[in-house]
This record gives structure tokens, sequence and C-alpha cells, in this order.
């Protein structure tokens, strides 16, 4: 096994969805390394349709308070449709996720209110330092979200490598009118996902579970 496989499956076990940052700022060079890195990605004819947005210090801040007010009085209207439905095994990680974050977080079962409590977290972007807002051409479609998803991994990957933890966020792209206004976006943009970032607080007790993975089984099929 070659030192850039291991290298690989290394960062990829050590990524997670951090959901507790410290307040320590990003540096900017750190984070163009990152971006730049991201850029490499992969994408239809070469058409690299990502475009981010990133936020940092009092922007930030101005971000986090304005999101908050919008998702605690208006209904999410996403560019892209969100899942009609989780069936089968999708439903079961998706609950297993669920129960293992509210276990962290010692929120029982029937605990409604502190379920929505921690699930408006996502819109105080679990105070992290800085968050990236992805966007594409709304002319190239599905395709141009394809590749942007492309983009978000390729970033994660390279802001772990860096020692910085990351979380894409589908929930902050449900306002995408308001993202658009509140960054001077043009119509045309469509808006992918966020990616909150920055330091790992080690001991926010959210962070302290890791979800499973599918086995080869469940995803590989050899034909012939």
């Amino acid at each position: 096994m070659s030192d850039d496989f291991e290298a690989l499956n290394r960062l990829l076990e050590a990524r997670y969805s951090c959901r507790g940052f410290r307040p320590d700022p990003v540096p900017e060079e750190v984070i163009g390394q990152i971006v730049a890195t991201a850029g490499k990605a992969a994408s239809w004819c070469n058409a690299q349709p990502w475009r981010v947005a990133v936020t940092q210090g009092a922007e930030t801040e101005r971000f986090r308070a304005a999101l908050l007010k919008v998702a605690e009085t208006e209904k999410p209207a996403p560019d892209l449709d969100w899942p009609e439905d989780y069936p089968g095994v999708y439903g079961e990680r998706r609950r297993t996720c669920g129960y293992q974050l509210y276990g962290a977080v010692g929120i029982e079962r029937g605990d409604r209110a502190a379920r929505n409590e921690q699930a408006m977290r996502n819109f105080h972007l679990f105070d992290a330092p800085h968050v990236a807002i992805v966007h594409s051409e709304a002319r190239l479609g599905a395709y141009g979200a394809h590749d942007c998803g492309e983009f978000v991994l390729a970033f994660m990957l390279a802001a772990t490598a860096r020692g910085v933890a990351t979380i894409a966020q589908a929930s902050v792209a449900g306002y995408p009118e308001f993202i658009r206004s509140h960054f001077g976006l043009d119509e045309s943009r469509r808006v992918i996902c966020a990616i909150s970032f920055g330091y790992e607080d080690p001991d926010h007790p959210a962070n302290g579970f890791r979800t499973e993975r599918a086995g080869l089984d469940e995803i590989l099929e050899f034909r012939g």
C-alpha cells in the first residue's frame, strides 16, 4: 500500500462534522491554501463552477446574527430540493447519527424542545469563526451542484490536513434569498451549502462521537 493511499485514508478517517469550535481565527494564508487545494477538484468539462464567500472576524458575527434571525422567522426554501424521504437503510443511518449526537450532548429522545434547540445550533454556525458559502451557476443545473460536491469534499480534506475542523451544512443553504442578498451574489448563483470551519473545541460534548461507515459489502458489487 502506497504512502499516498495511506495518507488519503488517514485524512478521510480523521475528518468529521465538528459541532463545537474555538473562537481562534484561521490565518488568511491557511484559508487560501485550503481553497486553492480544493479548487483542484474534478468538474464536468473542467467548468469549475464553484465560488466561495468566506467570512471572518466581525463579518462572521454579522452573518451569524442575521442568519439566526431569518431561521427563527422564515421557512426554508432551498435552491436545491432537499430529500423527499430517507427510505430504508438511509433513514436508519440518519436516525443513528441523530441519536449519537443527542446522546453526546445529553438530550433525552423524547425532549423535543432540547432537540429543536440543538438543531438551531446550525444557525449559530456552531460558534465557528468562519463560514464558507459555496455557490454555483444556476444554468449548470445538477451537474454544477455535483461538481461543487467534489469541491466541498476536497475543501474538508484539505482543511483536515491543515488541522482545521469543518462541518458542511445544508441547513444554512435553506435560506438562499437571504444569503444572496447578504453577500451581494447575483441571482444566477445557486447556494449549494455552507461549510462552517475553524479549530475544534476538543472538550465540547458534541465532538465526542463518530459516525459509522457502511462496509464494503454494502457498497461494492462486482459484475463479471
